[in-house]
């Protein structure tokens, strides 16, 4: 009997994991402090209105035997699937059908089984800094090499740094990858990419056979009408993307689990088709999102859900302005916070990430987010999130300037 020796090559402890041992720790020495929450991107706002409704309606229904559900499609509902392809994507022009959507309890869950349909051998390309669950799923696949603790990095994937030198937008590889993971907007840094530069990565995408991994969970806090919310939205993207979305953020499903993903029927690679592959993967290893919860995603495409949603995403909005601009005029170097909740922060005086992190802990009690934690690049930010509560956010920003 052999274990998978893989998980022995991950450092140490996951990024959050460690923010929440830290953050205990404090805790229990200062149980006094009124911390601020500033780290993990979870939602605060309730759940909109109909959203609620829809989900008592549904609960009603399975207290009914004439209306009660058991087992769903293990790709969705039919009535989800089929507003999804017509308000996320017909309705920007872009011929998804429900058939290419695949509904999931999480994005990160997808993000991470998706590498299920590719052998070890391909090479894989991620953006520097990078939502840790890109790097550790290869690594857990044995995909990545072995982790060298002086730069890290994996040494078999393809780092790709995303800087303030090139606006944080990943620049194509001169070495061919074979996977490629994409996330606009971009969580850690926030920042966006627009036509001409996912254009470039779809014809380069093409014209080596290599395949998007896209991860638009943050499309719905783009403000810049002529940002794309989708990969599919450019002209070829179909024959070598996959995209992720997720109502985590969208909608504040993050303790309700509620996702997507999509898979072009025109996506082949050794003459299997990768949606096909998926559905086969999905009817193995996943029973399907709750009934409940689906319904109560379906409501955010109402008129009335749809607006309330949109209600709560210009409150993060405000609050991730709040912070961009508060810590600007504190003389910190900002960016991020237009199109997405998260701000990108760079520290003062050279500080290394942790450092940074535990002295706002200490010294402000607001918890962030170590820059470092999301790769090599991410060394010297540390992230905050718009998801917090108005006066809070505000008062963040006070204790912040503060101690600087």
């Amino acid at each position: 009997m052999h274990i998978n020796e893989n998980f022995a090559k991950l450092p140490g402890s996951y990024l959050f994991s460690e923010i929440a041992r830290r953050v205990a720790a404090y805790s229990g020495e200062h149980p006094e402090a009124d911390l601020i929450r500033l780290g993990i991107g979870d939602v605060t706002l309730p759940l909109a209105p109909a959203v609620l409704e829809a989900m008592h309606k549904a609960v009603d229904e399975q207290g009914k035997a004439e209306t009660f559900r058991g087992y769903g499609p293990e790709q969705g509902w039919p009535f989800l699937r089929e507003a999804m392809a017509k308000y996320d994507f017909q309705a920007r022009g872009v011929d998804i059908v429900p058939e290419e959507i695949f509904i999931s309890d999480g994005a990160k869950s997808d993000c991470g089984n998706i590498v299920d349909l590719f052998q070890s051998g391909n090479k894989v390309a991620v953006c520097d800094p990078v939502y840790p669950v890109y790097v550790d799923s290869n690594a857990m696949a044995g995909r990545a090499g072995d982790y060298d603790a002086d730069t890290g990095r994996w040494t078999g994937l393809l780092y790709m740094p995303c800087t303030a030198e090139n606006g944080f937008s990943p620049r194509i590889p001169k070495e061919k990858a074979d996977l490629i993971y994409l996330c606009f907007p971009n969580n850690p840094t926030g920042g966006v990419a627009g036509r001409e530069v996912l254009q470039a990565w779809v014809d380069y995408a093409n014209d080596c056979g290599a395949i998007i991994l896209f991860d638009a969970a943050y499309e719905a806090f783009i403000t810049q009408p002529e940002i794309p919310h989708s990969i599919f939205e450019i002209p070829g993207a179909k024959t070598c993307a996959i995209e992720f979305r997720s109502f985590s953020k969208t909608a504040g499903f993050t303790g309700t689990r509620c996702a997507a993903t999509i898979i072009p029927k025109e996506l082949v690679r050794d003459g299997m088709s990768l949606r096909d592959m998926w559905n086969r993967r999905q009817c193995t290893k996943f029973n399907g999102a709750p009934y409940i919860v689906q319904r109560g995603a379906e409501a955010t495409y109402t008129e009335e859900g749809r607006k309330q949603v949109m209600e709560n995403i210009a409150y993060y909005l405000r609050n991730a302005g709040t912070i961009r601009e508060g810590l600007a005029a504190a003389g910190l170097t900002v960016s991020g916070g237009v199109d997405s909740p998260y701000v990108w922060v760079k520290t003062p005086d050279g500080v290394d990430s942790w450092s940074f992190f535990d002295t706002l802990l200490r010294e402000a009690n607001v918890v962030t987010t170590p820059g470092a934690g999301f790769g090599p690049s991410g060394e010297g930010y540390i992230r905050l999130t718009g998801f917090g509560g108005a006066e809070a956010t505000k008062q963040a920003v006070e204790r912040i300037r503060k101690i600087l």
